[in-house]
């Protein structure tokens, strides 16, 4: 086994292909997929399965991933500190149900980390592609909400993935609507007083199952629906159309217009939003810093909203 390896594997991983690993690693298509074979035949197990639909990644191939990735990163770690090079670059990635918080805790890792040279995606996407992208490292860290509708199916999923939840906080569900909605001087609304205005949601492609949604109380019958994949796009609605989603309540104002405005929704529901790592990685520093900042942001907007 060589460090080579493992960058080989760690690449195909994040390629999802051997071919645009081959190319992304300026060597040739054979090349890679042999010295991958030799790699499993020297480990005594197979860390990729090739399928018609391309790469797909064992469960032990996911063990031994995570165990690579520790060692490539320290050994640039290594070589960073007794080579006169320059430091290694950074590479670190989250996927998101479509909150604030989470954006604004992303914002802050680059500002104040602020690393000499660094590769990070954040992804603000469907729910099973945020658990498809820890289970398969894509992302190190997943960000989205459990509550005691969906977290039987969604707690299988993570359990099938191999993959934790950790709880950050408890939610009252709000909604958000347009500081011009007439509902936005309420103390409180109701799902009754709700029924005149449109219902935003985000779609889930593929997986648009109940236990999918983004927002709770899915399972109900409204008259008006639109879906949206964007945030942008569900914020300009809410205040051209005056519509209205279910939240958390928890709204950034340094990243979000205040037109926005969370009124709380008088209903007998609880959101626990939690972040989703990988059993099988230990946190890398940037990883535990994020969570570190997603948990300092997420206190603030809390305060914030209390006031």
């Amino acid at each position: 086994m060589t460090l080579q390896q493992l960058k080989y594997v760690i690449e195909v991983a994040r390629s999802r292909s051997i071919s645009n690993a081959a190319q992304n690693l300026f060597i040739s298509q054979p090349s890679l997929s042999n010295a991958i074979k030799e790699l499993e035949k020297e480990m005594g197990i197979m860390i990729f399965s090739r399928t018609n639909k391309g790469i797909m990644i064992t469960p032990e191939g996911s063990e031994f991933l995570g165990y690579a990735r520790q060692v490539v990163e320290q050994a640039a770690l290594l070589e960073y500190r007794y080579s006169d090079t320059s430091s290694p670059q950074q590479h670190f990635a989250v996927s998101a149900q479509h909150y604030a918080f989470a954006v604004s805790a992303f914002v802050r890792l680059l500002k104040e980390y602020n690393p000499d040279e660094y590769e990070f995606t954040f992804r603000e996407t469907r729910t099973y592609e945020i658990i498809d992208d820890v289970k398969n490292l894509r992302s190190e860290i997943g960000v989205l909400y459990l509550n005691e509708f969906n977290k039987k199916v969604i707690s299988k999923f993570l359990r099938e993935g191999n993959l934790e939840f950790h709880e950050l906080f408890e939610a009252k569900p709000h909604i958000f609507i347009s500081s011009k909605n007439p509902l936005a001087k309420s103390d409180y609304v109701t799902l009754s007083d709700l029924d005149p205005y449109p219902y935003l949601s985000y779609e889930q492609g593929d997986y648009n199952s109940f236990y999918f949604s983004e927002e709770i109380l899915s399972t109900l019958s409204r008259p008006k629906n639109i879906k949206v994949s964007d945030r942008a796009t569900l914020f300009n609605l809410l205040i051209g159309l005056n519509g209205y989603t279910i939240t958390t309540g928890v709204i950034s104002h340094e990243l979000n217009s205040r037109d926005i405005i969370a009124v709380p929704l008088k209903v007998n529901e609880r959101i626990n939003i939690g972040y989703v790592t990988h059993k099988n990685l230990t946190n890398s520093t940037l990883a535990n810093i994020y969570i570190g900042y997603l948990k300092e942001t997420i206190a603030e907007e809390l305060r914030q909203l209390q006031l």
